[in-house]
């Protein structure tokens, strides 16, 4: 490390322990060692801070602090399953929101990054920001064919700014999980590491670009997703078509504007789960400033900083979390919550069962539209917190997601029942669940993994052999149930045996069919249509394995 860096470094240690303490969460900085590695040390608190919550103090000590604490502070409130509801609610009243940089600045970040002076490169361009940010400003501006743009530059010097606070963030989160027990169960350097990460993604525009594109890309008929004008942009600026609506927060320019704010709340909503349960990626942050309402009664999408992805084991384990709330089952919702998230290997199961069976009595018989896709949402990321679980960065940004969503439309339309627009979506992704050529296909994809665990039997069992000749085996179980155990493993090891012998039938069948494709004859064994037998056979042993499996109680 050069003795500039760290010079900086030690300079804002002394920032941030200061901060601490005027803040009146000195306590926090002293007992991780902060304080201890700044020379001649002191500050006092500001007493009129105390009588705050420790939520609010640690919003203004954030505020304090800068750019990048406030931006982590922003991504922070994202995670409920990790951060108490209370300093969750707190870190939403973020206000990124700083005094504009001087024109000359931005203009001279213009010329490095595109290559040219602005006067070559635009026809006009205002010198006045329309919004100011902690990471960069937008200005509305015109290209030479008279195109209106809206641009985004990024701040001079913010990259090194975050780049040695991100740095320090580092190093404190070691020295808490070293000093204080609650870091280490939450694992506060991972924790900060995903932050880290999160925010250094939002400093590269072209990143938001590709996303702004693969939004386009959705073709929903009812949005309007900026152009990208890649000419005109990089990693520090950001070039897009200007679009001028009205933020769905403005109900009287709504009303003056005669749009319907019954139909701007279903499309709204509809534009958001599309994104969640069809494409797989959503915007991240829907609040109404970022999402406006045309003259034609079109939804309009800005700012793609923040986008949520998920994989489609993610967006079933999350279906099968609201399935198992509507149909009572206590096991499906936490055997849901295993598979999305992380269970410590120290936490009570018996106390999570007994919060499980509690939130299951909540909506016991409530009808849909009483319940709020938030709430649910609001009561899984409660549950998690207060048994450690730690739930992946995509879900808790889900999470978010469906709150502002159901924020903005109850707001538009209090009336309005997200569900009903789910339903639909629900439906679909159940049916695609249990549709036998994706079942299929899920088989011919596992067919390579299975070869390959085949593969490895040999060994497997040579190593096995070596170890019992060599006395260095030893195998204990103690259960005062293990008859019991042993027939459940008994059980298992039968659907196994029969999975794989249905298994390899497909795969017979699969290699009878491309066969008789090819030589355009059917297959015959003594006059009889072994194709058209084997498929009966397969489908009623794929039955049969399916009602055992549903019997159990365990699918």
């Amino acid at each position: 490390m050069s003795a500039g860096k760290r010079l900086r470094q030690l300079q804002r240690y002394r920032t941030i322990a200061s901060a601490f303490a005027r803040s009146g969460l000195g306590y926090v900085s002293h007992e991780m060692g902060l304080t201890d590695k700044i020379m001649f040390f002191r500050s006092e608190e500001q007493k009129e801070l105390l009588a705050k919550s420790v939520g609010e103090r640690i919003r203004l000590l954030l505020e304090e602090l800068g750019p990048t604490f406030v931006k982590l502070g922003q991504i922070a409130s994202t995670r409920p399953d990790l951060i108490p509801a209370d300093v969750v609610s707190e870190l939403e009243r973020l206000q990124d929101s700083v005094p504009p940089v001087p024109f000359a600045d931005i203009a001279k970040i213009i010329e490095e990054e595109l290559g040219a002076p602005v006067d070559r490169l635009f026809r006009s361009f205002s010198q006045e920001p329309l919004a100011a940010a902690s990471i960069g400003q937008v200005y509305e501006a015109r290209l030479l064919d008279g195109t209106r743009v809206a641009i985004k530059v990024q701040r001079p010097g913010v990259q090194k700014v975050i780049d040695t606070d991100l740095d320090i963030l580092a190093d404190l989160a070691r020295l808490a999980e070293g000093a204080l027990e609650w870091a280490r169960n939450y694992r506060l350097g991972e924790i900060v590491d995903e932050l880290g990460h999160t925010l250094r993604r939002e400093l590269d525009y072209n990143l938001e670009a590709r996303n702004a594109e693969r939004f386009l890309a959705q073709g929903q008929p009812n949005v309007q997703v900026p152009e990208v004008y890649w000419d005109y942009s990089s990693k520090r600026v950001l070039t897009m078509a200007f679009v001028e609506g009205i933020k769905l927060s403005d109900r009287g320019q709504l009303e003056r504007a005669g749009l319907d704010a019954s139909q701007l709340a279903d499309r709204f909503a509809t534009t958001i789960l599309h994104q969640v349960l069809v494409a797989g990626l959503y915007h991240g942050d829907p609040h109404p400033g970022n999402v406006l309402a045309l003259p034609d009664g079109r939804l309009a999408l800005l700012d793609f900083g923040m986008v949520g992805r998920l994989n489609p084991g993610m967006k079933r384990e999350f279906v099968s979390f609201v399935i198992a709330m509507r149909n009572q089952s206590s096991k499906g919702v936490i055997r849901a919550i295993s598979n999305m998230g992380v269970i410590p290997d120290d936490a009570d199961l018996d106390a999570l069962g007994a919060d499980v069976d509690e939130l299951r009595e909540k909506y016991y018989k409530v009808p849909l539209n009483r319940i709020g896709f938030g709430e649910i949402v609001g009561d899984l990321f409660s549950l998690s917190f207060r048994h450690r679980i730690r739930i992946p960065s995509e879900l808790t940004l889900l999470g978010k997601s469906l709150l502002t969503m159901e924020g903005v439309v109850t707001a538009l339309d209090p009336n309005f029942s997200v569900f009903d627009v789910a339903e639909p979506f629900g439906k679909r992704l159940f049916l695609e669940r249990i549709d036998p050529r994706n079942i299929f296909k899920g088989w011919l994809e596992d067919i390579p993994d299975l070869f390959d665990l085949l593969g490895e039997v040999p060994l497997s069992l040579k190593q096995l052999a070596r170890i019992i000749r060599q006395g260095k085996l030893r195998v204990e179980v103690v259960s005062p149930q293990a008859d019991l155990l042993a027939k459940k493993l008994d059980r298992i090891s039968n659907r196994l045996s029969f999975s794989i012998v249905l298994l390899s039938l497909s795969i017979l069948m699969v290699g009878l069919i491309i066969g008789s494709a090819l030589t355009h004859t059917q297959a015959l064994i003594w006059r009889i249509p072994i194709i058209d037998i084997g498929f009966i056979a397969a489908l009623f042993m794929f039955l049969w394995l399916i009602f055992a499996i549903f019997r159990s109680g365990r699918f």
